[in-house]
């Protein structure tokens, strides 16, 4: 077989747990497999990166009499911009620092290896530093050194645009390189390894009776991912379900049998409900007395996404004397940006207009590819919260899940309890 191994930060967080991944790598080798390596910078090394670049900065414009008002740089396409081609150059370095490590690891424990960057595996970007996106991933040289018996080690998190300039795929990334490289060279399977031993119904940190799942189809992780459940980095999955990757995440410090992302469910029935995630980083604004009139929710959202500000859940009353109450969720980062923005709007014929905002809200999800041919799964989740005390703040729906806001002080509870009456909890 030819298999994707990716290891995250944890995962070669020190020497000694470098040294365990090429045992890990030289074992699959000596079984007959052709493995390549996709490796993430040692934990906490991206941070420390960051916070170099940061406090150079912050040193600059101290000797200039400049207000503080960092951070100014950070990963992900935030911070300052006059910066973000060094950062790439900066941060990428961590990438390349774990995949030499893990390859002469491999070397001294007998293995033959050959590490490579981004450039030399082919990944090519667009130009957006700090946040690029993947063009093509030309694995001819990959190919060649797999063919010629080596482990292949590759520098996750970047590329190359076509200016030659390093780019960096935003947080996660490497989880997104090996996905993508498996699907360039086809790989039968990409293995993530991580600290977890599997996707599990809920955050075991907060319902310690959450249980391990077998399996979970690309659509469901997909979806559990962007409501924050931070197993895969959600473009990973994405690429998993365009390309058909078999995904296996499992842990990396036992040989535990993982989690497997499948495009669809070996088993004759789907669960109706596979898990839950539970987003604290939510908050709500509610603007009140808005003209119903056609063009004013466009010109709302409009000047929100101008601003760079992801809007969630909407919601809008019915209209009442011509006016009517526009109800949505934003990123809590983005709560006061989104107010300022929204203050500045002028709407004609609307003398008593109120923006309310409102941080101390969670937003709680029920995901499963089942809820397509069974009823009552909404009905059943206001039922449990009601016997819970719990009000329902804001709904939203799909095929595949049912999302509610709630205030956050009862996102816990709501969570647990939601988790037992859909008899996701462990039974052991």
């Amino acid at each position: 077989m030819l298999i994707v191994q990716k290891f995250g930060g944890t995962s070669v967080a020190t020497l000694e747990r470098i040294r365990a991944c090429a045992r890990r790598c030289i074992a699959s080798s000596q079984q007959g497999h052709q493995l390549v390596v996709v490796v993430s910078a040692m934990a906490g090394e991206t941070n420390r990166l960051l916070s170099l670049a940061n406090d150079l900065v912050r040193l600059g414009r101290g000797e200039q009499g400049m207000p503080d008002k960092g951070p100014y740089v950070a990963a992900s396409g935030a911070g300052d911009r006059v910066h973000e081609r060094e950062l790439d150059q900066l941060v990428s370095t961590g990438e390349n620092v774990s995949a030499a490590l893990l390859s002469m690891a491999i070397h001294d424990l007998g293995g033959d290896s050959i590490s490579l960057v981004g450039h030399q595996i082919g990944m090519i970007t667009d130009g957006r530093y700090t946040n690029a996106r993947i063009q093509e991933l030309r694995g001819e040289r990959i190919r060649r050194e797999v063919e010629a018996g080596k482990i292949v080690v590759c520098a996750g998190f970047q590329g190359l645009d076509a200016e030659g300039n390093i780019t960096t795929l935003g947080r996660g990334g490497s989880d997104t390189s090996a996905v993508a490289l498996a699907a360039a060279i086809g790989a039968d399977v990409c293995e993530i390894y991580t600290d977890v031993d599997g996707v599990y119904t809920t955050d075991p940190r907060i319902e310690p009776k959450a249980r391990k799942v077998a399996e979970i189809t690309c659509e469901e992780m997909l979806e559990l991912s962007s409501l924050g459940a931070k197993i895969l980095q959600i473009r990973s999955v994405a690429f998993a379900m365009k390309y058909g990757v078999a995904v296996h995440v499992r842990s990396s410090l036992n040989e535990s049998e993982g989690t497997w992302i499948v495009s669809e469910y070996r088993s004759m029935e789907a669960p109706v409900v596979v898990g839950l995630a539970l987003d604290r980083n939510e908050a709500k604004v509610t603007l009140t007395n808005v003209p119903d009139v056609p063009g004013v929710a466009a010109v709302v959202f409009n000047r929100l996404a101008e601003a760079g500000v992801v809007v969630d859940m909407i919601i809008q009353n019915a209209s009442r004397d011509g006016a009517t109450d526009l109800t949505f969720t934003v990123p809590e980062s983005d709560l006061d940006r989104s107010v300022r923005e929204l203050e500045s709007l002028d709407f004609p014929r609307c003398e008593e207009l109120l923006i309310i905002k409102d941080p101390d809200i969670c937003k709680i999800s029920i995901v499963g590819v089942g809820m397509r041919s069974h009823s009552g799964i909404a009905a059943k989740a206001f039922q449990i919260m009601a016997t819970e005390g719990i009000n329902i703040q804001m709904v939203s729906t799909s095929e595949i899940k049912v999302s509610v806001v709630v205030q956050e002080r009862y996102g816990e509870l709501a969570l647990r309890a939601l988790h037992a009456g859909f008899g996701l909890a462990d039974e052991a």
